[in-house]
């Protein structure tokens, strides 16, 4: 079995809980994820099932949120699973006030992660430095929010503000809601977070644990092919005789010159549509060759 599954992952869960689940649930060793997601958070986690683990370095890395951030507290953890360390009324808020602040959350920002969080500094997790009642100083991390989008708003004492946002690689939501808090005067923190798009794949196609579980018994789950998540790489179709080639890790000659060559990663077909695996695009001695980087079959 090859191939990926788009888990909804549930509350209470990590991100590795819900891989050695899937690994029970399908008797299956080698069972890998892309993109996590904190136990507080839910929604789609990429699944990579068998010989697709290799893929998931190749996976777009864009993700979409609905978030809500509660206003008038400040936690440990930047989100409801942290202790209470600081509460201001929000009262005095309103939607009109908050809606010019976010344009500074959007773009290329500079953001702090939370200290729980897996980031290493000096060798170390910052959750393994905060457990043990350690400080350290957080490197600034810089990230892309494409667009934060207000879904909702509940003012009061604890004031609700909900949010879609769409990010790329690395971005900490909990940090968003942390430093909105600190640029209101009231703190901030995640009280909720839905993941509703990640690599490719959609929360309205994925699947909860239950519903893997009654495929798998029903006998009627079928793994998303490989290639669905890479469609944002451009694609080559080899000829039967250049495909065995390269599929036994020969060069061979680029003929496609109309081709842009500047992507250099590229997924690989079978002219009949097998998807075959991940070549390079390179130049030597003046011919642009494709290099296997990944062959799958």
């Amino acid at each position: 079995m090859q191939g990926f599954l788009s888990l909804n992952k549930p509350t209470g869960f990590t991100s590795h809980d819900c891989v050695a689940k899937v690994r029970r649930l399908l008797r299956l060793k080698r069972v890998g994820h892309g993109g996590t997601l904190d136990p507080l958070a839910t929604g789609v986690l990429p699944i990579a099932l068998g010989k697709a683990t290799r893929l998931l370095q190749y996976m777009t890395s864009d993700k979409a949120y609905q978030a809500t951030i509660r206003l008038g507290v400040k936690t440990t953890t930047d989100d409801l699973e942290g202790d209470i360390v600081a509460t201001a009324s929000a009262s005095g808020l309103t939607l009109e006030t908050i809606v010019p602040l976010l344009q500074q959350f959007q773009g290329t920002i500079e953001q702090i992660p939370p200290m729980y969080s897996a980031v290493q500094v000096q060798g170390k997790r910052l959750y393994e430095l905060a457990r043990a009642g350690k400080t350290a100083e957080i490197p600034r991390r810089q990230v892309e929010v494409y667009q934060i989008e207000v879904l909702d708003w509940r003012p009061g004492e604890l004031a609700e503000l909900d949010l879609a946002i769409a990010c790329g690689a690395g971005t900490y939501i909990r940090s968003i809601a942390r430093d909105l808090g600190e640029v209101l005067k009231t703190g901030g923190t995640l009280a909720s977070l839905i993941r509703t798009q990640s690599s490719g794949f959609t929360l309205e196609n994925s699947l909860s644990l239950e519903e893997l579980a009654a495929q798998i018994q029903a006998e009627t789950f079928t793994p998303i092919p490989p290639e669905a998540a890479l469609e944002h790489l451009a694609k080559v179709i080899l000829s039967p005789d250049d495909a065995r080639r390269w599929c036994q890790g020969q060069r061979i000659i680029y003929q496609d010159a109309s081709t842009d060559s500047s992507a250099n990663i590229r997924r690989v077909h079978h002219e009949n549509g097998t998807f075959l695996g991940i070549t390079q695009v390179i130049e030597s001695d003046g011919e642009v060759l494709l290099a296997p980087k990944m062959v799958l079959v």
